[in-house]
């Protein structure tokens, strides 16, 4: 194997062992930063010595045993072991030679409950979401700070300031490395899965750019929500938040032409869609009902999407049952987003002056002042009751909003058509 192909399979490596091995080191130093630190000196290791010996029959525990060794060494020398040694007295000290086996036992617990302890540090309320954010995909998602920077659209040394704040607030907060227990854990839970699904919701549509969807976002979010459904296998929402993303992921072939522009939901190819993940979805949202879930937020929207996907045609679509949905989830969120869904879901229930009855009561709402999918959707109704000249407008306007290139030419297109049938009409 050559040396540059060689480097290739420990970058591949380093990418599907680095979670486990900053969540292992991270266990035992209790911070989060120094075992990703120590995490990186392993992979250079790698780098010097793989292309000359070959890469090992088992990267991972290679990885995990030089960086353990890395880790016994930076306890011996801190000064914090120093201190602990101080406060339990001069017995410990004659044991000192027996910290290394009692810490390589240490390091080889169960990676599942490391894994999870690193999740609800990289996501705790103490960091800034989009230090939250950034943290998981650098820590959990193995993504590069380039390559975090090219996702989210941003400079590389932003993200690069978010990621080493957020490390240093984690330090100085002293925050500790553990999985909450009790009503906690189900305030920070919530914290963890806004986290996944704003990376989720990224990837699915982008909110700046030249390209509808980012995949690779959407792949990194099913994967972290997968393994946290294994190692939380009864807490019902993780589940539906699971079934919500398999579910909307199966449509991506669907969603984007040939060209680039998006395709709506309506019109669609359903024979693109991907019915592996579509199964997978419907069997996680089983699950979240059977734990007694079925009312929760993502299982809510995961049974919204289900009656998409259940469908086989638009035509077959319940639009009756997904409005009664949006509105049980309005009750639970309050959102206003969620209020225009459900707009858009009685207007093809109950017709489009229902819907656009809905619509025109978020017009003055404040927090939807700058979305674009407010005036879209409006747009959309007023065409529908044929009143194409008003339509324009709200296109026009919806367009000036949106930050994603191909939207806005989607966007401007529905308004040049409603100007040419305002044309015919006169």
């Amino acid at each position: 194997m050559t040396a540059s192909a060689t480097h290739r399979a420990i970058d591949a490596v380093f990418r599907i062992e680095s979670a486990k091995l900053i969540a292992g080191l991270a266990r035992i130093v209790r911070d989060v930063g120094l075992a990703e630190e120590l995490a990186q000196d392993a992979l250079v290791t790698a780098l010097e010595r793989w292309p000359e010996s070959g890469i090992p029959d088992n990267p991972g525990a290679w990885l995990m045993a030089t960086a353990k060794h890395r880790a016994i060494d930076a306890m011996r020398r801190s000064k914090r072991i120093e201190r602990k040694h101080e406060e339990i007295g001069h017995a410990i000290e004659a044991d000192r030679e027996a910290a290394a086996p009692n810490l390589e036992a240490a390091i080889d617990e169960d990676v599942g409950d490391d894994l999870l302890r690193l999740v609800f540090t990289a996501c705790h309320p103490v960091l800034s979401m989009e230090a939250r954010v950034a943290l998981t995909l650098r820590l959990l998602g193995g993504l590069t700070t380039e390559e975090i920077a090219r996702a989210y659209l941003v400079p590389e040394p932003t993200v690069a300031q978010r990621i080493v704040r957020a490390k240093r607030t984690l330090a100085e907060a002293k925050v500790p490395f553990e999985v909450p227990r009790g009503e906690e854990l189900a305030a920070r839970l919530s914290s963890v899965l806004q986290v996944i699904y704003l990376v989720f919701n990224e990837g699915y549509s982008a909110t700046a750019g030249d390209d509808l969807m980012r995949p690779a976002l959407c792949e990194d979010a099913l994967r972290l929500g997968r393994i946290l459904a294994e190692l939380l296998p009864k807490e019902p929402e993780i589940h539906g938040l699971v079934a919500l993303m398999e579910i909307q992921a199966s449509r991506a072939r669907a969603r984007v032409a040939p060209s680039g522009e998006p395709i709506l939901l309506l019109d669609q190819n359903r024979a693109l869609w991907d019915h592996l993940l579509i199964r997978r979805g419907l069997t996680a949202l089983a699950r979240a009902e059977a734990l007694g879930g079925a009312q929760g937020p993502y299982a809510l929207q995961a049974a919204i999407a289900a009656c998409h996907a259940r469908a086989r045609t638009a035509a077959e679509t319940d639009w009756t049952r997904i409005a009664a949905l949006y509105t049980a989830l309005v009750d639970i969120t309050g959102s206003p987003v969620v209020e225009l869904n459900r707009a858009v879901a009685f207007s093809m229930a109950f017709g489009p002056a229902a819907g656009l009855m809905l619509v025109d009561t978020l017009v003055s709402e404040p927090s939807l002042a700058s979305y674009h999918l407010l005036p879209s959707v409006r747009g959309d109704l007023l065409v529908k009751l044929g009143r194409d000249a008003e339509a324009r407008v709200e296109f026009e306007r919806a367009a000036s909003l949106t930050r994603n290139a191909r939207e806005r030419a989607l966007l401007l297109e529905r308004a040049a058509a409603c100007a040419r049938a305002t044309v015919r009409t006169d």
